[in-house]
């Protein structure tokens, strides 16, 4: 689907995310696909025990959507485990962990604003 306003997951290509392991992303709305924008929305698949390592995004607010499995995140020292349905917020400029736990792989929507394109240079460590 050749399209900036529908996007299929499996037509997007998949990257390996900085400051991550066993992480798997897809790129579904970003302000290059749609030409505007002030958000990006990714598909990440997470292998159990991998994830995100402590980080921050310089003046980026990060939310994440459980589509599947179990996960375990962190941010200003509280700490939750979620599963399908629930959902994370880490405000800008924050130190946050992120991890797949339990047997299978977790599935999550994650969402940026204003959009991260993934850029080394907008992470704190």
């Amino acid at each position: 689907m050749n399209n900036r306003y529908f996007v299929r997951a499996a037509d997007v290509p998949s990257y390996h995310p900085a400051n991550h392991s066993g992480t798997v992303n897809r790129r579904l709305i970003d302000p290059k696909r749609i030409g505007h924008g002030a958000i990006e929305v990714i598909h990440g698949t997470l292998q159990p025990g991998e994830g995100a390592l402590a980080h921050a995004h310089p003046g980026i607010e990060q939310f994440c959507y459980l589509l599947e499995g179990a996960a375990v995140a962190e941010v200003d020292a509280e700490k939750a485990q979620l599963g399908p349905g629930d959902c994370c917020y880490f405000p800008p400029d924050r130190q946050h962990v992120f991890a797949a736990v339990g047997p299978t792989p977790c599935k999550i929507l994650v969402i940026y604003s204003p959009p991260y394109e993934e850029d080394p240079k907008r992470v704190i460590r």
